[in-house]
């Protein structure tokens, strides 16, 4: 009797232990696949991150690539005081409104600006959030070397208000 008793202790034993060790691996198992997903999600995002880019750097995307999109994101007044040439201008007040209509190709090389910096980064986070894969973030018109030009040509598709 106390010889059965000593082996139905020592099974239980084993089985609460192999119990508890199977647990722990499932639970391990899980956080591994947990930490792989967040691994995923993050590289995805770097992907679609946008960059910070020179005036240098975009001069020479701009001769490299003739379908890059300059996209201003200042006020109409702004862009009319002085503009780099070739520019589109969605104040971005109005980018959620219009990015889709004026730029319907997602996957399209879209150089960012505004005046200083402060409302191309948020542009250009607003723009990936809005699916658009190659955004650069030029930064501001007051550290642009080259040239720019003044006014609004009506013959050109500049400007979201008519």
């Amino acid at each position: 009797m106390g010889r059965n008793l000593l082996i139905a202790v020592l099974l239980s034993a084993i089985v609460v232990i192999s119990g508890c060790q199977w647990k722990h691996e499932q639970v391990t198992h899980e956080q591994e696949q947990v930490t792989h997903e967040q691994e995923q999600v993050t590289h995805e995002q770097e992907q679609v991150a946008y960059k910070e880019i020179s005036p240098q750097e975009a001069l020479a995307l701009m001769e490299e690539d003739l379908n890059v999109i300059l996209l201003d994101v200042r006020t109409e007044e702004e862009f009319q005081e002085k503009h780099i040439p070739g520019s589109v201008l969605i104040p971005d007040y109005e980018l959620a409104e219009l990015a889709a209509q004026m730029l319907p190709d997602k996957d399209a090389t879209i150089l960012v600006y505004c005046r200083t910096g402060r409302r191309s980064e948020a542009a250009s986070r607003q723009l990936i959030e809005m699916g658009y894969t190659r955004v650069y973030d030029l930064g501001g018109i007051v550290d642009w070397p080259y040239d720019t030009v003044s006014g609004r040509d009506p013959s050109t598709e500049y400007s979201s208000k008519p």
